[in-house]
């Protein structure tokens, strides 16, 4: 009898080069899951098929980093935001620009199809929502409320609504028909990041940076339900087809929530760190991940994961209490959308000539043209995906297969499947065949925190070598010999330790923080740093700025560490610096000389000066690994962002 093939859960597709330069957004096309967008550095949207390596199609003509790109629903129709204010239209199957659209004064950090009519939502840095009808190019309506820029917009399934996520730490739900306000959801403690509609029902998820996803009733305008415990920052949720649960791209993760009452039904373990968008098709679940030029597609099967949904053709469901019985399908609790069939005309009505109105069709259509072009990169690919509109069939088609899982490793276990970084293993591999000759061993550039084992570290490296082939057993006086070689320096090594830990503590307990860690870097062994700073990060008002002129020097060993948890330290320490002291010490190395004596501005002025010299060496060595992928790029890539004001 044939064994059956155990096939993964979760899987990566495929890792492609999508800029030249960084890429700095990213969209998959929510009507097949095969479509992807990207948007770069160096100006251009390159659209890809996922699981295929070429660039399908090259759109050019912004003249800054595209920020922000939003495919509408029948894939037929591209925007891209740009980092100077500006939005392009594309019409893909004709492979031409449709539309160039200006009025905001700021990055582009949002964009949002409508689902009926021909519209599009833009937010930006300026913290300004517009509503721009494509067939006229103008803005019809501009929505002001928002004190921070706009980084999420969702139209409602039924097209009347606008949901908006802003920096400002709140939603916002807009009347497209009414043109105002509807209602403001706070209750986020930091950036809200991304807000989604229900499919169904009347209810608004959103997700912030306080690491929380909160459920908010659209009929009551009251919050449901709020899940906290994120392990990261939530920057991309997305709703069951059937609205049965909520997904979250959580940090390597996958988490399926339910909201009423809130719980985790699942958490898959998924390699692909901070997850930028997901879509569903085939029951199975596409999440996309970009570092620097580099944009990674993974797969999750749903048909393998807990979901609420799962409960409604048990059986025992009638055995459940009543309160963690899913809503029926024909009863749902709330009211649900109710979806038009001709498109929303209502903002055309708005008497608001734009800037764009009042030019001439004419000449900016060909300045549009001259300036924009669609470069096919891969005419069959092309033709496949885009048909003509006249065309009987469009792939990819809406029933395409799903992607094959690939086997399950015998030998691997699920935690061996969910480590960190599985290209680790793959650039030092093991060897199979254990001799008694010392072999080089590589090891790896940062030691993960994590582990196991040991790196490095064999027990035949303590064994004796087997000088004659017959012989197969060890004597066991030869074997413990062989191992307490070492043990006597590593006593040593450990007492020292301990007896340094015992003086720093010592120190700590006079209540003088300065000494103590004076007493620790003077012992000159980071290790007792890195103890001591996890203890001080623990509490912020610990740090003064007198501390900061001695722990800096010692962050930038920390930052160039191969082990990743003296890394991890250097970061959380540099960043509760940047942040509380930072642009105190901008404010008073920018502060006009004071007249007469001040000993202890003098002072402090030195301080400053000393911290701004050793930030400005940390910044060079933060902006060369900022690149990273992974947690330690994401962390430097923040660093970086705070270190700006010194460049």
């Amino acid at each position: 009898m044939a064994t059956p093939v155990v096939t993964k859960t979760a899987w990566k597709l495929q890792e492609i080069v999508a800029h030249a330069s960084n890429v700095s957004s990213l969209v998959l096309g929510k009507g097949s899951g095969r479509l992807l967008a990207t948007g770069g550095d160096d100006c251009r949207v390159n659209l890809w098929s996922i699981n295929k390596p070429n660039c399908i199609m090259s759109l050019t003509g912004h003249t800054s980093p595209v920020e922000s790109v939003r495919l509408n629903t029948p894939e037929e129709l591209i925007v891209a935001g740009s980092q100077s204010g500006s939005i392009r239209v594309w019409d893909l199957e004709a492979a031409k620009i449709l539309r160039t659209l200006m009025g905001h004064k700021a990055n582009i950090c949002s964009l949002d199809f409508h689902p009926y009519g021909e519209f599009v939502a833009s937010g930006s840095q300026d913290t300004n929502i517009k509503l721009w009808d494509i067939r006229r190019k103008g803005c019809v309506f501009r929505y002001r409320g928002h004190s921070q820029a706009v980084r999420c917009l969702r139209f409602s399934p039924d097209g009347k609504w606008l949901a908006s996520a802003a920096d400002d730490h709140t939603v916002k739900l807009w009347d497209l028909t009414a043109g105002k306000m509807m209602s403001e959801f706070p209750g986020h403690a930091g950036p809200v990041n991304v807000v989604e509609f229900h499919p169904n029902e009347y209810l608004l998820a959103s997700g912030s940076s306080d690491r929380t996803i909160r459920f908010w009733d659209l009929e009551k305008f009251q919050v449901v339900s709020c899940i906290e415990g994120e392990p990261g920052p939530v920057r991309s949720i997305l709703f069951n087809p059937d609205g049965c649960c909520l997904y979250s791209g959580c940090q390597d993760s996958l988490r399926v929530y339910g909201w009423e009452p809130e719980r985790c039904f699942d958490v898959v373990l998924v390699n692909w760190g901070k997850v930028a968008d997901l879509a569903i098709c085939n029951n199975q679940l596409i999440g996309v991940a970009f570092s620097q030029s580099n944009v990674s597609s993974y797969v999750v099967d749903l048909t393998r994961v807990t979901r609420t949904g799962m409960v409604a053709q048990d059986p025992v469901q009638d055995s459940l209490p009543l309160a963690q019985q899913p809503p029926l399908p024909t009863a749902p609790l709330r009211r649900i959308y109710e979806r038009p069939s001709t498109t929303c005309s209502k903002p055309q009505r708005v008497k608001q000539n734009s800037e764009s109105e009042r030019r001439s069709p004419s000449s900016e259509d060909d300045r549009d043209e001259r300036e924009s072009r669609a470069e096919i990169q891969n005419a069959e690919d092309y033709n496949e995906i885009f048909q003509p509109k006249n065309s009987i069939s469009r792939t990819p088609p809406r029933r395409s297969e799903p992607f094959p899982a690939p086997p399950e490793d015998d030998t691997a276990t699920a935690k061996e499947a969910a480590k960190p970084s599985p290209a680790m293993d793959t650039q030092f591999p093991v060897p199979n065949v254990i001799t008694s000759t010392p072999v080089p061993k590589a090891e790896p550039a940062i030691i993960p925190a994590a582990r196991n084992e040991p790196i490095g570290l064999k027990a035949s490296d303590f064994l004796p070598a087997v000088k004659i082939p017959q012989q197969t057993e060890l004597v066991d006086e030869d074997a413990m010999s062989q191992i307490r070689k070492g043990h006597d320096t590593m006593c040593v090594v450990l007492t020292s330790r301990h007896k340094n830990l015992d003086t720093v503590r010592a120190m700590w307990t006079t209540g003088d923080i300065k000494t103590s860690v004076d007493s620790a870097v003077a012992i000159n062994d980071l290790s007792v740093v890195v103890d001591l700073l996890n203890i001080v990060n623990q509490k912020a008002s610990l740090w003064k700025l007198d501390l900061c002129t001695t722990i800096l020097p010692q962050i930038e060993k920390l930052l160039q560490s191969k082990y990743e948890s003296y890394v991890q330290t250097g970061c959380t320490s540099l960043k509760l610096i940047l942040q509380r002291f930072l642009p105190l010490i901008t404010d008073i190395l920018a502060a006009p000389p004071s007249v007469g004596v001040d000993i202890s501005r003098e002072e402090r002025l030195h301080k400053c000066r000393l911290c701004y010299k050793q930030l400005k060496s940390i910044s060079g060595l933060v902006k060369s690994k900022s690149g990273l992928s992974g947690r330690h790029g994401s962390a430097f890539r923040e660093l970086h962002l705070l270190m700006a004001s010194l460049d």
